[in-house]
């Protein structure tokens, strides 16, 4: 379990992006993507992201603006979505090309072999995300046993927040119960609110908590933290027992002093991200985004991102066990001679 004690301290995002190494393949993949013609390319592409406000909307945006500007298809758009468990079932409708997802969501869904929606591939991990327990400074709550008895925002129905919410508070030895429920002296009234929906409450003091996850800074919470002022709860201390019960998804990370105004570093639970397509996706399509992720890396790092991002050819393929599509597969191999 040593992976799960060890800081993974993030660099400033453009030494992330190990600079060096993706521009030396930048030169070998560029005039590849600059070969594509519109015969043999999609007419349209779609990539599922996210709530607006949040990281994963940001990153599809650039995401699809890049496939566009580079000719992977002729027009790309980025989807408004709740988050990882929507973008996984507009993946498997037909209703997105790509859609980016936590590992542990999209790696629920894999064990679920739902043939007759088809399966889905990783293009890679593209970023880690940072589980966020937020509360008002002032509220008196010091750890995740505080929340006991308490109201609590886990996200909307289709984020993967609400997945990896779940899971950490029962390996916190608390239960989840809807409002109106009955309840113990461990258990949390959940609320299926999202990131917005979810700050809006908080400020409100209808909610007392907020599970979030998302890059660092998230700039919503950046703004209600200036209203409101907010801190943030150590989760570090319930990966063993999440990884224990769920598998090894879950890393100690550190959201760093200075992230957000006033509120000082704490150790919280990452989660990596991960850019998918459906297994029966077109090679041709899937080598060119592979290509784009490794020579055009610079062009996906959203502006609020502190470092969060993994564009290298050694963290892409870090995919938490998700098989990679056997064209993306193919594409890293080139890329390395």
């Amino acid at each position: 379990m040593a992976d799960v004690i060890t800081a993974r301290w993030l660099p400033p995002r453009r030494a992330a992006l190990r600079a060096g190494l993706a521009a030396g393949l930048a030169s070998v993949l560029v005039p590849a993507l600059s070969a594509c013609t519109s015969e043999n390319r999609p007419s349209t592409v779609t990539v599922a992201g996210g709530e607006p406000g949040g990281f994963y909307l940001e990153f599809s945006t650039l995401l699809a603006e890049s496939l566009q500007r580079h000719g992977v298809a002729d027009n790309a758009v980025a989807l408004t979505t709740g988050g990882s468990l929507d973008n996984l079932q507009h993946l498997l409708t037909g209703k997105a090309t790509f859609a980016v997802a936590l590992a542990d969501s999209a790696a629920r869904q894999s064990a679920a072999k739902n043939t007759s929606d088809g399966e889905i591939a990783a293009l890679g991990k593209v970023y880690e995300n940072y589980v966020h327990c937020v509360v008002r400074k002032n509220s008196g709550i010091r750890d995740v046993t505080g929340l006991a008895g308490r109201n609590v925002a886990v996200g909307g129905p289709g984020s993967g927040t609400s997945l990896t919410a779940a899971r950490l508070i029962e390996a916190a030895g608390l239960s989840a119960s809807p409002a109106g429920a009955d309840t113990t002296d461990k258990t949390i009234t959940v609320i299926n609110l999202g990131l917005n929906d979810g700050l809006a409450a908080l400020r409100g003091g209808s909610v007392d908590a907020l599970f979030w996850s998302g890059g660092v800074p998230t700039a919503a919470i950046t703004a209600t933290n200036k209203e409101v002022g907010l801190g943030f709860l150590d989760l570090s201390t319930l990966i063993p027992a999440a990884r224990t019960r769920y598998g090894a998804f879950y890393d100690r990370v550190l959201i760093p002093e200075g992230s957000y105004e006033g509120i000082p570093a704490v150790w919280t639970v990452g989660v990596a991200n991960l850019l998918l397509c459906r297994n029966d996706l077109d090679a041709s399509t899937v080598r060119r985004t592979v290509e784009l992720l490794v020579g055009h890396a610079q062009e996906l790092i959203p502006r609020s991102s502190l470092g969060v991002q993994f564009l290298s050819p050694e963290s892409l393929i870090n995919t938490a066990g998700l098989p990679l599509h056997p064209a993306a597969a193919a594409a890293y191999r080139a890329s390395h001679g």
